[in-house]
């Protein structure tokens, strides 16, 4: 999670919403990212699809079975969404998202029954770190 937050420190630096994302296998960093919307004009542009894409290019396969993906911020749904077609198996995440949050706070997609592949998911690891980086971001954009 700590590299997931030097990736958000990096999205804050470049005026992007401070959200970032690591791909992890065996322990081992496959991929790293950060949101890039307003630099890509990109709406899907998010750090989790930023860092499947880039984990799907390393591994040489779309499927991430051993996976573990650290995201500073509660996925959003199209996130969860990619993230169960990725068949990652675990989610950890820092800050909960109680306006877009799609791994818990309005929806629990990565966990849901009906669906063909569920993720174990953690939240709150280093939380208010990670919220504190989303406090300060719209604070600036707010003054």
């Amino acid at each position: 999670m700590r590299i997931a937050l030097d990736e958000a420190r990096a999205a804050l630096s470049e005026g992007e919403v401070p959200v970032g994302a690591v791909v992890a296998v065996g322990g081992e960093v496959i991929s790293r990212a950060h949101n890039r919307r307003e630099a890509a004009n990109d709406p899907t542009a998010h750090a989790e699809v930023l860092a499947l894409r880039e984990a799907g290019m390393r591994l040489g396969s779309w499927r991430m079975a051993d996976a573990a993906v650290y995201i500073t911020k509660e996925p959003c749904v199209m996130c969860a969404g990619a993230l169960m077609h990725a068949r990652v198996a675990r989610v950890i995440y820092g800050a909960p998202d109680p306006k877009y949050g799609a791994a818990w706070s309005l929806y629990n997609i990565l966990e849901d029954e009906r669906l063909n592949h569920r993720a174990v998911v953690k939240a709150g690891v280093l939380g208010e770190e990670c919220l504190s980086l989303l406090r300060e971001f719209f604070e600036k954009k707010r003054a």
